[in-house]
């Protein structure tokens, strides 16, 4: 890993840079990587795409589905297992945050293993979120 990282906002991100970043991630393990044309829609639809790279490597993704004022949802925050404990999640969490307005909440779905990780970079759980499994029709109430 070299000691320059980039950052930047890249909306055109390709889809198999993605599907390999989520691979060396623990994301792969819940995101559909075998499913290209839902790979493609993922990222032909967020909202915002910031990424980290070493030199060319894509090594971490941060992808959102945002208002841009009221709510963002960071749907991914993917990084390659080599590049952890560096501050890059950390800091894609920022760059996501300078985008949108002082009025936006930041809201994520964590992976088992990134509960202390979210907690300690300030995030809080909040008890009344809820989610429709996916195949799952909305009941009448």
């Amino acid at each position: 890993m070299s000691e320059r990282i980039t950052y930047q906002e890249e909306p055109g991100l390709g889809v198999q840079e993605f599907i390999e970043v989520l691979e060396a991630s623990t994301l792969a393990k819940r995101r559909p990587v075998s499913d290209r044309l839902c790979i493609e829609g993922m990222l032909a639809h967020a909202d915002l795409i910031i990424t980290a790279r070493d030199a060319t490597r894509l090594v971490r993704v941060a992808r959102s589905v945002t208002d841009f004022h009221y709510c963002c949802y960071l749907a991914d925050l993917a990084v390659d297992d080599r590049c952890q404990h560096q501050g890059i999640g950390t800091r894609l969490i920022r760059d996501t945050q300078d985008r949108l307005r002082p009025t936006c909440r930041l809201l994520l779905l964590s992976a088992p293993a990134a509960v202390d990780y979210y907690r300690k970079v300030g995030f809080e759980r909040h008890p009344q979120a809820w989610t429709l499994p996916r195949g799952r029709t909305v009941r009448r109430s």
